[in-house]
């Protein structure tokens, strides 16, 4: 699992000296700036003060033509712009499931942005000052129009996570979608979803010049419900996906494409030992060769499909168990689903390789401990351990650090550093395995049984 997204500020309202006074229904559910001068002023949901080659900018005019010169869309949020007049305006933004104001506004002329950038289903009202109807109304309709899904970040896990939920979106509203991503994630569902246009990032351009709407999945920190509305700790890493664009949040592995042929004669288990940091591993010293092991000893071959037999940070250094069969390199998704799905089952961590042997359909043992079981995708056969310090990812007070490596914000740089998988064991491991083995009827390679 890795996350390259950090936190906007939640309290981006704001006035700009060329606009009256704006009232706020809802602390803080829109602003109004001044017209724009050819370059946006909205935060991109993303890494900030740096690049991101995976994140799609949204237009900077409005996309839809509305009467009196009025422009709107709902790309990033809702989005009015009103044009200098001989009046003054009065805008409104409301949720139409609920009729409720989200906010109301007279301005001369200007941006009227919603804060709010998950999906409301959005209404969009506009008056000359001082008459009775409004000159301008629109209630958003997805179904039949150019709906951008942006997934500005890099990561396997993460993407494969919110992928079913951005399929599902799509087809409940029936609009024409383009989803933007990397090309790594791309490459595996395009021919799996022949309905939803995929572009490659950072290699291709959108298609869709001027959509309707946008809308960005995301991890959003420091409490961020701009961005999402529930904060991702509380939802699941996945899950999280359906709360901002407003499905069914019921997880579903997405698709790829299975049915390869078998190149590997013997019975075999898939292993991934490798995260993005230290937190993420399985830090009990001896745990991987335990496993390893005991895997050999009944008959099995075991293949590490890590992109690195080793890696790390400073001092510490993560090497692929010594005796698993080194099957690790930088290759195409593709080939690992094709060795994945031919295992009799897949052991690894809490990060993408798991997520992807969930799209396989094969039974994952899952250790981590820096995640509490809710944060992932379901499997009964998820390793924790609840004897020691646990969980910090999904604890509301605790902001993962990605720039720190060996983030522990419990028990850095103490004797109790990572204990959350430290205490998770060797046996512990194998008493799953065994329990996943007797329930799916699979018996020892070598014909004998345990003792």
């Amino acid at each position: 699992m890795n996350h390259d997204l950090t936190n906007n500020n939640s309290n981006n309202t704001s006035v700009s000296s060329q606009d009256t006074a704006a009232i706020d229904k809802t602390n803080g559910s829109a602003q109004v700036s001044a017209p724009a001068t050819g370059k946006t002023n909205q935060e991109t949901g993303s890494v900030p003060q740096q690049k991101n080659p995976f994140h799609v900018p949204e237009p900077v005019i409005p996309t839809q033509e509305g009467p009196f010169g009025i422009r709107y869309d709902f790309n990033y949020g809702a989005r009015i712009l009103l044009p200098k007049a001989n009046w003054k305006w009065h805008a409104q933004i409301e949720d139409a499931s609920s009729d409720n104001i989200l906010f109301a506004c007279d301005a001369e002329e200007g941006y009227v942005i919603s804060t709010k950038k998950y999906y409301v289903p959005f209404r969009l009202r506009v008056w000359i000052q001082g008459q009775p109807e409004p000159v301008f109304v629109h209630e958003m309709k997805l179904e039949g129009k150019p709906v951008m899904i942006n997934f500005p970040v890099g990561t396997i896990g993460d993407i494969i996570g919110w992928m079913s939920y951005a399929v599902r979106f799509a087809r409940l509203h029936k609009c024409t979608t383009e989803f933007t991503l990397s090309k790594v994630l791309a490459d595996i569902f395009r021919d799996q979803y022949p309905d939803i246009r995929f572009t490659s990032l950072p290699d291709d351009k959108p298609v869709m010049e001027k959509p309707y709407a946008t809308y960005r999945l995301g991890l959003f920190f420091k409490g961020d419900t701009n961005h999402q509305p529930i904060d991702f700790r509380q939802t699941g890493l996945h899950r999280t996906a359906a709360y901002i664009l407003g499905v069914d949040p019921m997880e579903e592995a997405p698709k790829v494409r299975l049915g390869s042929e078998r190149v590997i004669k013997e019975r075999y288990v898939t292993i991934a030992t490798k995260s993005s940091s230290q937190a993420k591993f399985w830090n009990n010293g001896g745990g991987w060769e335990y496993v390893v092991s005991y895997l050999k000893s009944i008959g099995y071959r075991v293949l590490c499909i890590d992109r690195e037999a080793v890696s790390g940070r400073g001092h510490v250094w993560n090497r692929m168990p010594h005796d698993a069969e080194d099957f690790t390199g930088n290759l195409p998704l593709q080939e690992r689903i094709a060795l994945i799905e031919h295992s009799d089952f897949f052991i690894g961590l809490s990060s993408g390789l798991s997520w992807l042997a969930w799209c396989t359909g094969v039974p994952v043992v899952m250790i981590s401990g820096f995640t509490l079981p809710t944060c992932e995708f379901y499997t009964p056969y998820r390793v924790f351990s609840p004897h020691g310090c646990n969980g910090c990812w999904d604890d509301l007070k605790v902001d993962f650090d990605h720039f720190d490596y060996f983030w522990c914000p419990r028990h850095k740089n103490t004797d109790r550093q990572f204990e959350c998988t430290r205490l998770i064991t060797g046996k512990q491991v194998v008493t799953t395995i065994k329990q996943l083995m007797y329930q799916k009827g699979l018996e020892r390679p070598d014909g004998k049984k345990d003792d």
